[in-house]
């Protein structure tokens, strides 16, 4: 691991595969332009600076990318997907009674983006200046949400009570977004974990409502 951070691959010969160098670039540049967007916003954000940061050429980055916008599109789903996984893996025990697993779920999701500020900005803020395609593909990545914990909660009859369960997630989960997204944009990341509590009580007192 370099200095910065990152993780280079070893200097002369290696057994590595050309899948696994290929990957392990592709990682790093992901990783650069994370970084880089946390750091000087996307506008400011060039093919140089992730190059820079992940140590690779610039035939190397398009090689993988066509331009900047795709670089970062990738980047914004590879982080979707790692937090979603986090998600998944607190829901996955049915065994734990459904808010025991939605705390879980809500601590993983609030940990990951409170670990790391420069990334929480880069894909809560930064996005809407990559674009429509960035906004749009935020979007899908919400409603990926709502479509998760919407099938936890909905294992509770009061839930499924409500006048329309699905809309009632959205709101959940938009509201989540909204909170979280301001505390981001205050600079306050760190302390994300602290919504928990209050967003749990929340969702109590809609369900004995």
């Amino acid at each position: 691991m370099d200095s910065d951070g990152y993780t280079s691959l070893p200097r002369g010969r290696h057994h590595l595969t050309r899948e696994q160098v290929s990957a392990s670039q592709r990682e790093r540049m992901l990783q650069g332009m994370t970084d880089a967007v946390g750091e000087k916003g996307y506008a400011r954000t060039s093919v140089a600076d992730v190059l820079k940061r992940a140590h690779v050429s610039r035939e190397t980055f398009y090689e993988h990318f066509t331009d900047k916008q795709a670089c970062f599109l990738a980047a914004y789903q590879a982080a979707a997907d790692r937090i979603v996984g986090v998600v998944n893996d607190a829901l996955a025990d049915t065994g734990v009674p459904v808010m025991g697993r939605l705390e879980a779920a809500l601590r993983g999701y609030l940990r990951e983006l409170a670990a790391d500020g420069g990334a929480a900005r880069t894909f809560l803020l930064e996005v809407y200046a990559a674009g429509p395609a960035a906004a749009a593909l935020r979007f899908r990545v919400q409603r990926g949400f709502v479509e998760l914990i919407a099938g936890l909660l909905i294992e509770d009859e009061r839930f499924r009570a409500q006048p329309d369960p699905e809309f009632a997630c959205g709101m959940l989960i938009g509201g989540i977004a909204s909170m979280v997204t301001g505390k981001v944009a205050l600079g306050e990341h760190a302390t994300l974990p602290k919504l928990c509590a209050p967003i749990l009580a929340h969702v109590s007192a809609l369900l004995d409502h």
